[in-house]
């Protein structure tokens, strides 16, 4: 008898979460063909940005940037939520969710301030006024400033950061934490691995790339959702004595 595990199994919070990220990116790429961007109205701006709104730093967590960016960030929500989930039951797993997911929200905005401070503070106001008046057009055609400065302050601004990889990120902190001992098989390289050490090495990494700066990915994101996670579990120890 082949056996093929039903949708229906799947624990109500995590499953709705898969079709919510899936509804939403579907929802974005056809109302980019009306161009509307939705990325511009739910994507996390940076807090001084004029594109900011305080919704944000819920929404951005349901929207993604291709299929391949909400795959793997939905099947680790299908491989480690759902084991949360049965343990914590619906309302505490969708709770540890949302504050993960909200708090690598605060933690990149953070991170970001620090950088706007220290790139603002090696321009004039005059040049700062300037990015932020012209910016946005240069940025929306997929261009930017020639020099380096100025061409940082513009992305800071006006670059959106989407995703559920924070809340992600402490799901596996805290599949880490309550399995600490179970092996995981890696991909690359194909090596079985504790949980807890992978999810140790996964952090150093995470730290090592956000302060190496670069790239499109939201490092101390990750981190944040991790740090959330981190002290919920602990706080829920303390005060319960038990994780669910």
């Amino acid at each position: 008898m082949n056996y093929r595990p039903a949708f229906n199994s799947i624990p109500v919070v995590v499953k709705n979460l898969i079709i919510v990220n899936v509804l939403m990116l579907l929802g974005t790429f056809m109302l980019d063909k009306s161009d509307i961007n939705l990325y511009t109205y739910l994507g996390l701006h940076f807090p001084l940005s004029d594109k900011f709104r305080p919704h944000q730093i819920f929404t951005h967590m349901f929207m993604h940037g291709d299929i391949t960016h909400l795959f793997f960030n939905m099947f680790a929500l299908y491989m480690f939520g759902r084991v949360l989930e049965s343990i914590w039951g619906p309302k505490r797993f969708l709770l540890f969710y949302l504050v993960t997911g909200i708090g690598a929200a605060l933690i990149h905005s953070a991170v970001n301030f620090i950088e706007y401070y220290s790139v603002t503070s090696k321009l004039s106001v005059e040049e700062i006024e300037y990015v932020k008046e012209i910016g946005y057009g240069i940025w929306a055609e997929g261009k930017n400033f020639s020099n380096e400065l100025p061409a940082k302050l513009n992305l800071l601004l006006n670059t959106p950061t989407v995703g559920a990889s924070g809340a992600v990120f402490g799901i596996l902190l805290g599949f880490g934490m309550l399995f600490p001992n179970t092996q995981l098989m890696l991909l690359f390289p194909p090596i079985p691995i504790k949980a807890k050490y992978f999810v140790i090495g996964y952090g150093v990494i995470e730290l090592f790339l956000g302060i190496r700066g670069g790239g499109n990915v939201a490092h101390f994101a990750h981190l944040g959702g991790m740090i959330f996670g981190y002290f919920m579990i602990k706080y829920w120890n303390k005060t319960l004595n038990r994780f669910y």
